[in-house]
């Protein structure tokens, strides 16, 4: 199961990411990103403090949007990830094209900075 919340702020959006993202409710995930890039091209945070598993389908998501966000310039940082779920992206190399910090404070950071 997967509960997606959104908060807005002046300079990005963050999706806090309650469960699990799996082939059958991965498309959840891509309509809520969706969501976000078609209201305003905010740079978007994922709160991932939360997220107990995700699956090929999940990160298929993430990845597909890589290039639209190059394109318009929105930065795209996932946070807070457990070490199990973190160590999915670094086994798959996925670290060194998504952004991942260690927290809300290292996220914001980077936005600040860019």
């Amino acid at each position: 199961m997967l509960q997606i919340s959104k908060q807005k702020h002046p300079d990005h959006v963050t999706l806090l990411l309650k469960g699990q993202v799996d082939a059958s409710n991965s498309i959840k995930l891509d309509e809520a990103i969706q969501e976000v890039i078609n209201e305003n091209n905010q740079n978007i945070l994922i709160d991932g403090s939360e997220l107990e598993y995700i699956s090929s389908a999940g990160l298929g998501v993430f990845m597909s949007y890589l290039e639209d966000f190059q394109e318009q310039k929105i930065q795209f940082v996932i946070f807070g990830l457990s070490e199990k779920v973190n160590n999915v992206f670094h086994i798959l190399g996925l670290d060194q094209l998504i952004s991942l910090k260690a927290n809300k404070e290292e996220a914001l950071q980077m936005i600040y900075e860019a």
